[in-house]
């Protein structure tokens, strides 16, 4: 009898009716069995477990993008109107005030000043500044120190002067001079600003798939936020690529950080540990909202969703620009903090709570939210910023603890007329906005392209579909003291 190799399988025979593997031919002898005659139900669809996954659109809300052809944007603004200083030290003498730093000494004889301690409200003091032989301060550019003598006491001895701390605020409310005499000789205030700047950086991302890939179907049908579908898979993984490096575009304005001099992102672009990063072009870093806020706007900590609290904001506002509209961009558990607020103070309803969405009627709906209010002379606009609630990224984890410390965020709507060079025309600019790298030969607001073979390419021989993604940008928060962070 003659036998037939190799052989690819056959029927055996079996006392009862069974499923056996040797009745069947196999695909493979993994788990991935096609054997099965049994075909399951499938779901070609994914399921949106987390629903839409970008960050993106914070900026587009309270900003704009305007470009720039240069490594550096510079803004200038203004200093205040009025003369005061905080810090400053009576001396032992008991009548002469020193001023902290080595500034120049704006303040001249004649000028009538207030002298106060926040601490202490019993000690406030209104004097006249004299032209005294001891006096460092109005004489010389420079100078730290001037006599004020007081209207109504003696001031004070030079024992009590030791024991006040420097902590004094002096601030000048007018002038007084004699019948018949000259004004102010050789003094003159010129006013000054103070400047700031911000660098772009530049981003990248790539995403690669091999020629063989990109003609492969798949069963999984493929529906991504920007709208891809179909059943090839890297349609997904690109469509993803780009809205992730989207959301980067977003998250570097917000979270960037200047390098400092000393820290380990220096050392390592100094020591080309970085590629591409040499000592010649160190790792710079970029000024993003949380840092701009940081360093030059306001801080509320442990906001446990008082009036008390959130009134003590409102006295700060009025001590900076006194904006009157505002945007409140909040975590959920701050949101729900502003939501008890707000209730607490509304008299209508049950408990305070106001009754409803559908003509404020208590038995058709109860609405606990809100999303605007007004206090004092401001108004809030509330809404719940999602890069602060999700769990990828500042949010809170699956055990539900509170990620990091930033709660929320307050953004004046407020906007500033400047001469923007490329238009040749005064415009108006939010206080918030992203300045992109951009000429006539080359706009890298967001640049994407093909290389290699595959997918409408042939830029080489490369066997493979590369798509690329550059940009180049920074974030200029113009007025951060009219920004308040509010932070665990």
């Amino acid at each position: 009898m003659g036998i037939l190799t190799p052989q690819f399988g056959g029927l055996l025979p079996s006392q009862a009716p069974q499923l056996l593997t040797n009745n069947y031919l196999q695909f493979n002898n993994g788990a991935n069995d096609f054997a099965q005659q049994y075909l399951p139900e499938v779901y070609e669809a994914e399921v949106e477990r987390y629903g839409n996954r970008t960050l993106s659109g914070f900026l587009r809300m309270v900003g704009a993008e305007m470009p720039m052809s240069s490594d550096q944007v510079i803004w200038s603004e203004q200093n205040r109107l009025h003369i005061a200083y905080d810090g400053c030290a009576l001396n032992a003498d008991g009548f002469s005030i020193t001023i902290p730093g080595t500034a120049t000494n704006v303040v001249y004889q004649n000028m009538t000043v207030v002298i106060m301690d926040p601490t202490n409200p019993a000690f406030t003091v209104k004097a006249i500044i004299s032209d005294s032989a001891t006096n460092t301060g109005y004489a010389g550019a420079g100078g730290t120190s001037f006599v004020a003598l007081s209207y109504t006491t003696a001031f004070v001895s030079g024992a009590a002067a030791a024991a006040i701390p420097a902590r004094l605020k002096v601030f000048v409310y007018g002038s007084e001079y004699a019948k018949g005499t000259f004004g102010p000789l050789n003094e003159s205030i010129t006013p000054s600003f103070t400047q700031f700047s911000n660098s772009p950086i530049i981003l990248k991302s790539r995403y690669a798939i091999s020629g063989s890939d990109t003609a492969q179907i798949g069963w999984v049908e493929v529906a991504a936020e920007d709208g891809t579908s179909g059943y090839l898979w890297y349609l997904k993984a690109e469509g993803e690529t780009r809205l992730r490096f989207e959301d980067y575009l977003e998250m570097s304005m917000v979270e960037g950080e200047l390098t400092v001099a000393a820290s380990g992102a220096a050392g390592a672009g100094a020591a080309g540990v970085i590629p591409g990063f040499t000592a010649g072009a160190p790792v710079k870093g970029t000024q993003g909202l949380f840092s701009a806020i940081n360093t030059r706007g306001n801080v509320l900590s442990g906001y446990a969703g008082s009036l008390q609290d959130f009134d003590s904001v409102l006295e700060n506002l009025d001590t900076q620009g006194a904006i009157e509209e505002n945007m409140l961009f909040l975590d959920r558990k701050t949101e729900l903090l502003f939501d008890n607020m707000l209730a607490q103070q509304n008299s209508y309803g049950a408990g305070g709570t106001s009754y409803g969405v559908f003509e404020n009627s208590e038995d058709m709906a109860l609405n606990l939210g809100f999303s605007g209010f007004r206090r004092g002379s401001y108004d809030f606009y509330k809404t719940s910023w999602k890069y602060l609630n999700d769990a990828s990224t500042r949010g809170g984890s699956s055990n539900f603890v509170n990620g990091d410390n930033i709660d929320g965020v307050l953004i004046p709507a407020g906007t500033s007329t400047v001469y923007d060079q490329l238009l040749g025309t005064n415009i108006r600019r939010p206080f918030l906005h992203v300045r992109y790298r951009a000429s006539e030969a080359d706009d890298r607001r967001m640049k994407s392209w093909l290389t290699g073979s595959v997918g409408g390419a042939f830029t080489s021989t490369l066997d493979a579909m590369e798509v690329n993604f550059l940009s180049e940008r920074c974030l200029c928060t113009q007025a951060a003291n009219n920004f308040v962070l509010f932070v665990a």
